[in-house]
């Protein structure tokens, strides 16, 4: 019962900056983890970045430095920096988070994507 709202995406220069955000709603009280994925074309899905419900994060090599992922819990929301963008990062992102209840145990769900295009 997570519902995920993503917005953000667009068409960027190389070397500009996009902020991604993601608003959840349903039974936001059981949400643990955020994150972003995201998957280019032709490609696998693949891990962007984490942040626990304790502010820790984590990034995925390619874009340590260059984006940064935070959470605002009192708005149930997560967000993606991008900074100095490049063509490779093209993708459709999508928001995730975990839920954990005791009688569900772990759950993920995931937005529906939004796309983020970076032109040279």
């Amino acid at each position: 019962q997570v519902h995920l709202v993503e917005s953000g995406g667009g068409l960027v220069q190389a070397g500009g900056s996009l902020r991604l955000s993601c608003a959840a709603s349903g039974s936001t009280f059981s949400i643990t983890t955020m994150g972003w994925y995201r998957q280019a074309p032709g490609k696998q899905r693949e891990w962007v970045a984490t942040v626990s419900s304790g502010g820790n994060t984590n990034y995925r090599n390619s874009v340590v430095g260059r984006f940064t992922i935070s959470r605002d819990n009192a708005k149930n929301s997560v967000y993606l920096q991008m900074n100095s963008l490049k063509p490779e990062d093209t993708a459709v992102y999508y928001c995730t988070c975990t839920t954990s209840l005791a009688y569900a145990g772990l759950r993920t769900h995931w937005g529906q994507g939004t796309q983020v295009t970076v032109s040279s």
